[in-house]
């Protein structure tokens, strides 16, 4: 299909490439409206004062794939101002895009346009839970996994829907040009969002005052490290229990106390450490109750990046969690690079049961752990695997759970697994095993029985 939809649109592409790129109108930069179109009337050029940008660019008919017969939608090439990450956003958070989505970029530095890049079209199940006030608020969109491509300044996006069964039958019409019918597969008010991580540390100087939203940020790991801290550092086996018995002595029995199982605190790059910015998030902090699990995820947004780019990839995320896509803050509630560092994701305190947006239905007594990259093919990096055993026997030695065992979890809804169901997943366990679904990918997922071992053996059993 990829060598037919490109023959289909080719000559269409080579005569837009050789002429100049005009640049579009300004795109929305505040947060975006429910609908395509508000947003684009409502769109404004970034705050001076706030790092980052996201520019919403509606999409629009192009021509029909001669094979199929299916219209396809998207964009020609065109220049854009500076980004470097992407996605697909529509208005209703509970369609789902049944296709084809390929974007290529033009980079920053060089003008080079990459190759065709297929975009996860799948990503409803990285998400607050069904009914609850996250996923239910005003605002809430669809949207594809976000693609990291790196600084860029032009962007060219089609979109091939799937066809309809009779279609199918009927076989591709021959047309070229499409008619106003045939996009009712696809949900309404697609559009393409570019992200601009920004900078990162938007309170100016790090060692400068803090927001009120980033001193509450950084206040809620006073317990581990100072105001102000960029990274937590770690502390080896003797000083994670002695602050165990401080932040939990009180919960524990006589036999915990006397043999805590918990893994030696890992180093955790925070909020303030990735650069941030406060202001874009929902100001309270949401918590469930015991950690009994970690759910294991990853990004989808390729594996084009250096360890030095990861906190521009988090920023990255986080706009497009939050403006682009409506939640409260980044779904995950940690983030691991390739190299194995940790990062600290939703806000709220990396030793507190933070409540994230990251596994459809079983958000509640978990955390969600996402490495950064795609791992369908791409075996994920020894470092990042060990990162997770790290964190994991640390995180969940705080709740008193073995990363060997099992647990049982309350569904709240999903395509595995009906509302109110209870059921037996292991503590650490993979997106895929709640939830219908490709992530973490193949690769990591094969991987998760070595990090179970591993934390357990951190934790001393």
């Amino acid at each position: 299909m990829r060598g037919i939809l490109a023959s289909s649109i080719g000559v269409t592409c080579a005569a837009a490439l050789a002429l100049p790129l005009a640049p579009p109108a300004a795109a929305a930069d505040a947060r975006p409206a429910p609908t395509a179109e508000e947003a684009t009337r409502a769109a404004v050029t970034a705050r001076p004062d706030v790092p980052g940008s996201t520019q919403s660019l509606p999409l629009r008919p192009l021509t029909r794939d001669r094979a199929s017969g299916a219209a396809v939608l998207g964009l020609a090439p065109r220049a854009v101002r500076p980004f470097s990450l992407l996605g697909v956003v529509w208005d209703d958070p509970a369609a789902e895009l049944h296709g084809r989505v390929q974007v290529r970029t033009r980079e920053a530095g060089t003008g080079a346009w990459s190759d065709w890049r297929d975009v996860e079209t799948h990503y409803a199940d990285h998400g607050a839970d069904p009914g609850g006030a996250e996923g239910t608020a005003d605002g809430v969109r669809g949207a594809t996994a976000p693609l990291w491509v790196g600084e860029s300044d032009g962007v060219e996006i089609r979109v091939l829907p799937e066809p309809a069964e009779d279609e199918e039958e009927r076989g591709g019409t021959g047309v070229d040009e499409p008619g106003a019918d045939d996009y009712s597969l696809l949900p309404s008010g697609l559009r393409l969002d570019l992200v601009d991580p920004g900078d990162g540390f938007p309170e100016g100087p790090r060692t400068g005052v803090m927001s009120a939203e980033a001193t509450a940020a950084s206040a809620a790991n006073s317990a581990l490290a100072p105001l102000g801290t960029l990274q937590i550092p770690a502390l080896d086996g003797e000083r994670t229990r002695q602050e165990y018995l401080a932040l939990r002595g009180a919960d524990l029995t006589e036999r915990q106390r006397a043999k805590p199982y918990i893994g030696p605190r890992p180093a955790i790059v925070t909020r303030r450490g990735w650069g941030a910015d406060e202001s874009l998030r929902e100001k309270r902090f949401v918590y469930t109750g015991k950690v009994k699990a970690a759910f294991v995820h990853h990004t989808a947004s390729g594996n084009n990046y250096t360890c030095a780019q990861a906190p521009s990839l988090i920023r990255g995320f986080y706009r497009y969690h939050v403006r682009s896509l409506g939640w409260r803050d980044i779904g995950y509630n940690f983030l691991v690079d390739k190299c194995g560092r940790i990062y600290e994701g939703r806000a709220g305190g990396v030793a507190k049961p933070v409540k994230g947006a990251h596994t459809l239905g079983f958000n509640t007594n978990t955390t969600g752990i996402a490495v950064i990259g795609s791992y369908g093919s791409k075996k994920p990096s020894s470092s990042a695997v060990k990162a997770v055993a790290r964190l994991t026997a640390w995180k969940l030695g705080l709740h008193g759970m073995n990363p060997r065992a099992k647990t049982y979890l309350k569904s709240a809804g999903g395509n595995l697994y009906r509302k109110g169901k209870k059921v037996r997943l292991n503590v650490i366990s993979g997106h895929r095993d709640g939830f219908n679904t490709s992530c973490p990918g193949g690769k990591l997922y094969k991987k998760l029985g070595t990090a179970r071992s591993t934390a357990a053996r951190y934790q001393g059993r």
